[in-house]
């Protein structure tokens, strides 16, 4: 049997450390190349290191995730994806769910069934609290000041979403383009801007 392990962090500045120490005194002969981890939201799967390690593991495999909600946020993905893992045949260990770290033989139902309660209540658990950051950070961002029609971050001075596309030389490469010189293509290349944005500024 083969012994892999999944982590994440929700973003590039979080540190795996603590997940790294949990899964190696769990399994301290995991091999470091099994270890797959991401940096980003738990939102959905669509994640490089966790696609690459459902495509590495086999049946017989065994896979362990320090915590469930480093699987996911999502209660109906989580499910379907330990769905899978079961269907597959690999043995999936979280380490704060205690019953998937149980060596059993027979009456596996019992333990699915208790399995399944315990993912469902910290899926749902793992879920809200995912609503309750999106609601937290709505409503930071609403509450924020309003200059020149951009919400603006009373702390750093910084317009919030994207920023503003750079058009101070728009005249001059608009220009270019009525000299023949570029397309309009070439012309929003230069820019950075799209073509709406393009003939949005030329009627200006």
């Amino acid at each position: 049997m083969r012994t892999f392990a999944y982590l994440r962090v929700s973003s590039k500045d979080q540190n795996l450390a603590r997940q790294i120490v949990s899964v190696k005194e769990y399994r301290p002969n995991i091999k470091d190349e099994r270890i797959y981890a991401d940096k980003k939201s738990g939102k959905d799967f669509n994640r490089t290191e966790y696609q690459k390690l459902k495509t590495a593991i086999r049946p017989g495999d065994e896979l362990i995730i320090p915590e469930l909600d480093r699987l996911g946020r999502n209660k109906e993905e989580i499910k379907a994806e330990l769905r899978d893992f079961k269907e597959r045949k690999v043995l999936v260990r979280i380490l704060n769910v205690p019953t998937t770290l149980i060596e059993i033989q027979g009456q596996d139902w019992i333990f699915d069934m208790i399995n399944n309660i315990l993912i469902e209540v910290l899926g749902a658990i793992s879920e809200e609290e995912r609503n309750k950051i999106r609601t937290r950070q709505r409503e930071g961002i609403d509450a924020m000041p309003v200059i020149d029609g951009k919400r603006v971050s009373a702390k750093t001075g910084r317009e919030i979403g994207r920023p503003t596309k750079e058009i101070s030389d728009f005249q001059k490469i608009l220009q270019k383009q009525k000299d023949g010189e570029i397309t309009v293509k070439q012309g929003c290349s230069i820019l950075g801007i799209g073509r709406s944005k393009w003939y949005e500024l030329t009627r200006a």
